[in-house]
């Protein structure tokens, strides 16, 4: 079996996060980035799916992780290395800054495409920067592959994987023949930490760096001047004004009733 597992390097909630002055993009140089953490959940599935198996010729099965980003996206390829992917590639070229979910859907199909197309792609079901959540399905589209999203479980067995999709009110079992796209939730796995020899087995797994000439997409697709959505302005967050102290000496619940009432709280 051969997996592809689309990964994402994002700002760190926990850094101060802002938006470029030159253009109202997401600053991802300004601040620490990391892989993101609902991609690790799609990586764990994915070690787990081929940890043993071996395709009917008898060939090992691989994992082979892709991101798109600038130079410091490769750290998010060195970690998914480090916890047992066999080989990455790196999409960069300085015509993607800028690129929205459409966007970045055509260059990870052809980057896809470009590797083979692998019995699954598997993702996380959102970026932590973006969250938009719509990416799987426009990569599945651009693939012609049938999409399972927001797996809490998945198996597969010869040509069909089976995904659980638990809801609010209910758990659905879904089935689709391979090669098929996968999303994953937060709620299939624990993730597994890089290990000593993981982290030195990284350093000598193949990763390859691909332009979008490499790829055959016209930078004019791509890029802040294609996006379909911009950001027009944003301000820093106000800083949080010292809280008031109510003393209860009988009117505790009238002046907090009045206070909520001022605030449109009620």
């Amino acid at each position: 079996m051969n997996i592809v597992i689309c990964i994402k390097y994002v700002p760190d909630a926990q850094a101060d996060l802002t938006f470029s002055e030159s253009d109202n993009t997401t600053d991802r140089l300004g601040v620490e980035g990391l892989l993101s953490e609902l991609d690790e959940y799609a990586i764990e599935a994915g070690l787990k799916l081929v940890e043993g198996a071996v395709g009917p010729d008898g060939a090992a099965s691989t994992v082979t992780v892709l991101t798109v980003g600038p130079d410091r996206a490769a750290d998010a390829i060195k970690k998914a290395l480090q916890m047992g992917a066999n080989a990455g590639v790196h999409v960069n070229d300085e015509a993607i800054h800028g690129s929205d979910a459409v966007a970045t859907s055509l260059i990870l199909a052809q980057a896809i495409k470009k590797i083979g197309i692998p019995d699954l792609v598997l993702t996380g079901m959102a970026s932590t920067d973006g969250a938009m959540g719509v990416v799987p399905a426009m990569l599945a589209e651009r693939l012609g592959l049938p999409q399972v999203t927001l797996a809490s479980e998945v198996t597969v067995e010869g040509e069909t994987v089976t995904i659980r999709r638990d809801g609010d009110l209910a758990s659905e079992t879904i089935t689709a023949s391979l090669p098929a796209l996968v999303s994953v939730t937060d709620q299939i796995n624990e993730p597994r930490y890089p290990s000593f020899k993981g982290i030195m087995a990284a350093k000598k797994k193949p990763v390859e760096t691909w332009s979008l000439a490499d790829l055959g997409v016209d930078a004019a697709l791509v890029g802040l001047g294609a996006a379909w959505t911009t950001v027009e302005s944003f301000a820093k967050r106000p800083p949080r004004v010292k809280g008031q102290i109510v003393t209860d000496e009988g009117e505790g619940g009238t002046r907090l009733a009045e206070f909520l009432t001022a605030q449109k709280f009620a």
